[in-house]
């Protein structure tokens, strides 16, 4: 099996004056089994593929996803991600937006991002 090269994930920082990050693990809190464990759900591990690969900006909403599931359905499914560790969320208003906790995850589990990055559905 050929050896996965990461590609370079952007961390964006986030901008002046957003809002503090919702209830999330420590890094030293991050376990392998509660992380490996929300990305067991395909559509999470799409979420997932997709804010690594396509995000451009510090955060995204879940319109910008454009996944066809009821806002209940998106909501608990980002609730298992950030629950986990996996992604950071902020709330703005009403609307709580993502984004993958790169540096978190890449310092705790070296190569899981390239793996997730390379996942193709089959």
């Amino acid at each position: 099996m050929a050896a996965i090269a990461a590609p370079p994930f952007k961390d964006h920082p986030p901008r002046p004056g957003v809002p503090e990050p919702l209830p999330e693990p420590a890094l030293d809190e991050l376990r392998l089994e509660q992380v490996l464990g929300a990305l067991a759900d395909p559509l999470r591990l799409t979420i997932v593929q997709k804010l690594l690969l396509e995000a451009e900006e510090f955060d995204h909403p879940c319109g910008w996803f454009g996944i066809d599931r009821p806002k209940s359905s998106l909501t608990h499914h980002f609730k298992v991600l950030r629950e986990a560790g996996v992604t950071r969320q902020r709330q703005y208003g009403l609307e709580r937006r993502s984004q993958v906790r790169v540096a978190d995850l890449e310092r705790r589990f070296p190569g899981l991002l390239a793996l997730i990055a390379a996942w193709e559905a089959r």
